[in-house]
């Protein structure tokens, strides 16, 4: 899925709105929560909100609407994850007041988790996706396996 400068650009503002929430100058780092981004194919909306169900942000991206394959969550994980990146290139993630680590996540329309977007850590910022786990659960029964061999 393509997006519009336009869409790309109402995903950013959305996003920057809702870390707008958690902006404050020489404060402590004290408030507890994972952003949520939850993108509806059927009404082409992107919600953001925290842990409390707080709305934070809402924003229209038309090409949802205009999208009928399976794979949306699939489709919306990049596009998502690639503007939270974006925030973080340009530094705009070091000026929240979020205690550490906290994430951002991908979210369907009942609020379960589809993929983690973003983790932010006292010591680094890692991404998660998929081929950062790829061949961990061999790797573990294997390793079980010698163990319990011994």
């Amino acid at each position: 899925m393509k997006l519009s400068t336009q869409s790309q650009t109402a995903i950013q503002a959305s996003l920057r709105e809702a870390m707008g929430r958690y902006a404050a100058e020489g404060e402590e780092q004290t408030v507890i929560t994972d952003i949520h981004l939850q993108p509806k194919q059927d009404t082409g909306e992107l919600i953001i909100f925290n842990d409390d169900e707080e709305e934070l942000s809402r924003t229209i991206v038309e090409e949802w609407v205009e999208y009928e394959k399976d794979d949306f969550y699939t489709v919306t994980e990049r596009v998502l994850r690639s503007a939270v990146l974006s925030l973080r290139e340009q530094g705009a993630l070091e000026k929240i007041k979020l205690m550490k680590p906290y994430s951002f996540v991908l979210v369907d329309d009942e609020k379960e988790t589809v993929a983690e977007l973003l983790l932010v850590d006292d010591e680094d910022t890692l991404l998660l996706n998929e081929e950062l786990l790829k061949g961990l659960d061999e790797e573990l029964d294997a390793f079980l396996k010698d163990l319990l061999e011994k």
